[in-house]
Parts: C-alpha cells; structure tokens; sequence
C-alpha cells in the first residue's frame, strides 16, 4: 500500500461497501419525544401511517436495532456508484497554506450527482414490493427528484415531483432531468391540490416553499389508493439509508491510518448530514473527541436561530408534528440558490443531538458561500452545488484555524452533489447579482 503522503484518492472496492445502514437510534442517549398524529395530538401509531409509506420504511422510523440489513436488490444497484472516493483536497491545502489535512466525500458521482439516490432506491424498492405504482414527492433544488425519477423508473412505477416553484424557474436542467426518466414534474404552488390552490390565492406571486410542495405530494399520495408518498430527507428512515456515507468515509481513513479531528456537512432537513455524521457520532458517545459541524444558509437557519418544538412537516399542517428545530411550518424562506437547504424544520434525530451538544452549527450567507465554492473549484476541479458550498466554506473556515494555531487537523467535510446544473447561480455570483439575505 502506499505511503499516506503519496494518496490523494482514497477508494474500496465493491466487496468494501457496507451491507447495513447504521442506526444511531440504538446508541442516543436521549431519543426524540414521539412525533404526534397531527388530528389527535396522541403519539403516532404505525397506522397513522400506512396511507403514505410502506410498512417496512415504517418499522425502520421507530427501530431500535443497531445494524439494518441493506437487502441483496439495493446493495446491487448502489453498486452502480459505490462506493464513492474520499478525495485528499491537496492543492486546496496548499491554497490555504494551512497544515490541516483536508478530505472530501464526493458523493456527487453517483448518476443522479448527488447522495439521494442513496435513499431513492430503496424507498422505491420498498414500495415496489409492497405493490405501490405511484409516488408522489417534492423537490427543492431538484436533486432529490432526481434521484427518485432515476430509482421509480428502475422499478418500472410512476414518479410525480412537486418542484418548489423558484427552483422549478432556476434550474430547468433539473426538471429536463427528471422528465428523461419518465417523472412528470410540476410547479409547486400548482392548481392540481387545494393546498396549493391556497396558496396561490394568497399570493399569486409566491416561490414556493418545501413545506408547501411537501403538502401538495402527500395530499395527492392521501387522495389515491395505488400512491405512496416519499420525503427525501428529515425522516429517521431517510437518515439511516444515508448512513453508508459515513460508514465509507471511516473505512477509507482506516486504509491510511487516520481519524477526523472535525466533520462538517451542509444541513438542510438533515439527511446528507447525518449521513456522513453519523457513524462518527458514536463514537463519541464512547468517549471519542471529534468537532462535528452542520452547515446551513442564513436565509434559513433553523438550527442556529430556530426554536425547538413540536411543529408540522408541512405547510398545510397534513403531516405529524414532530420534535425538531423549526423556523415555523408557514415559513417561506427567501429565493436563494441552495433550494435543498430552504426548509423550515430539522431532522428529529439531528435536532435532539445538536440539543444534547453532541453537534454544532453554523450558517452563512451566500456571497460567502460561492466564494468558497469558486475557490474549490479552481484548485479540486469540481464546481460544487450549492448546498455542498456550504461545508466547503465551513471546511476552509476550520482550515484557516489551523493555520492560525498551527495545527495539522484532519478535516472531513461532504461534497454532497456536483453544481453543473447550477450555473445560473454561478453566473449570479460572478456578474455580481447575487443577494445576501
């Protein structure tokens, strides 16, 4: 093997990706409070919620168990990507001229260019086995879309994406994305649902919000029998699908003998983050010392400025109220260009850890964060999106630190999808348009 001084890509083989999702829900020393029917206000039964996911994404939200088997189908087609490179970002380094040692996840090569398809595939799978022919989703950014088109389509069902209205005008590649594999995608607020018919009464002009697409998905998936519906992040089931991330990235470390002094990761409703942060959260449950840091936008900073309480998923108030970080279910965030990363709530798992001070956060404004994205770029050679941008500025921020202190941290941060269909953001950024909320 060679000398860790001389690697900068650092990769496993297929027989190295994991073959069970982590679930921290084993280890928290503090569990989430119950989230609650939300026509009752009684704690949610698995009935509650049989009209929308099948019963085995169901049994995944409430376990308990330790290690979930990945089942033979998923495993085969993660392997279409998996496992992802953990990148040494050397140049980027010398950039900085700090002595930090800077690694990335670069979870963008994966052929929806993003992490989600780490859980697209099998909430597909699950749904498919339990006879669904249709799901309905929301999307902000459009990368979660893709990922379920791509996985719907692999499993032979339809796909309907109500894509946040902004992103839907920002980011049309996305959409074109979608429709290649059959999705029909449509601009949330729409005419198609009475919560958005609502909306749009109120204020015609609206952009949308995540919340406001997530009620239109579930109101269409409640109003039919052969629907399911499918939430790309926030949940627990969509975490622990995630958790592969983290378990690649502490078997890459280990072929050079190296432990991350700090994990950063760019949060929105929390499933990239937790992805990669949760595998080495335990650890420091046992007692490991490790600096784990979530990244959001200052247009919508749920974490650092939101308040934790019960509150909807949604807009509409259609979905359980959960314990969580939130801004408030009716808030609408401004029109930034991270569209992942424009949600009012938080994961309930992320919110009780960053709770408990096992997890820190910070948030940034745009400008900063495309500014640390052009430096990447220019030095790694890949134009981040730009939710990634968020923890790379994060990752040079804690760079910058060591420079100061002089010391050689190992610092791990998530690439969690690639920005080419983001140039309009880009080009904002570069003709000086962009604003700072």
């Amino acid at each position: 093997m060679r000398r860790e001084e001389e690697l900068t890509k650092i990769t496993l083989n297929e027989e190295e990706i994991p073959t069970k999702w982590y679930n921290i829900q084993a280890d928290m020393p503090n569990l989430p409070e119950p989230p609650l029917n939300p026509a009752t206000r009684e704690p949610l039964k698995p009935e509650d919620l049989s009209h929308l996911f099948p019963m085995e994404l169901i049994k995944q939200e409430a376990s308990t168990e330790r290690y979930i088997e990945i089942p033979e189908e998923v495993q085969n087609l993660y392997r279409l990507w998996r496992p992802t490179p953990l990148i040494r970002a050397r140049r980027l380094e010398k950039a900085l001229d700090t002595p930090a040692r800077i690694f990335y996840k670069n979870e963008g090569v994966s052929p929806a260019g993003s992490h989600k398809l780490n859980t697209s595939i099998p909430q597909a799978y699950y749904n498919k086995r339990e006879g669904i022919k249709r799901i309905t989703t929301e999307t902000g950014a459009g990368q979660w879309g893709s990922a379920l088109s791509m996985s719907c389509n692999f499993f032979g069902m339809e796909c309907v994406v109500y894509m946040v209205r902004v992103s839907f005008e920002q980011k049309p590649y996305r959409r074109t994305f979608m429709q290649v594999f059959g999705a029909q995608v449509i601009p949330s607020p729409s005419t198609l649902t009475e919560a958005g018919r609502e909306a749009l009464e109120l204020d015609p002009d609206t952009p949308g919000s995540l919340g406001l697409a997530i009620s239109e998905a579930v109101e269409d998936a409640a109003s039919r029998d052969d629907t399911a519906y499918s939430l790309g992040s926030v949940l627990n089931h969509v975490v622990l699908h995630q958790t592969v991330i983290g378990q690649e990235v502490k078997a890459q470390l280990e072929k050079i003998d190296a432990y991350p002094d700090v994990i950063i990761g760019c949060c929105g409703g929390g499933s990239n983050f937790a992805g990669l942060a949760f595998p080495f959260i335990k650890d420091k449950f046992e007692g490991k010392k490790i600096k784990i840091i979530a990244v959001e936008p200052a247009a919508c900073p749920t974490l650092t400025k939101g308040s934790f309480q019960y509150d909807y998923g949604d807009m509409a108030k259609m979905t359980p109220l959960m314990k969580m970080y939130t801004l408030g279910y009716d808030f609408v965030p401004s029109s930034i260009h991270a569209g992942g990363l424009r949600y009012h709530g938080e994961s309930p798992l992320v919110s009780q850890l960053y709770h408990d001070g096992y997890i820190e956060a910070v948030s940034y404004k745009q400008s900063e964060i495309f500014e640390a994205a052009v430096t990447f770029a220019r030095n790694e050679g890949i134009i981040p999106a730009p939710e990634s941008a968020h923890a790379v500025k994060a990752a040079i921020d804690e760079a910058l630190k060591c420079r100061e202190a002089g010391e050689a941290k190992n610092i791990v941060f998530g690439l969690s999808g690639h920005g080419y269909f983001d140039m309009t953001a880009y080009d904002a950024y570069i003709s000086g348009s962009l604003i700072d909320v």
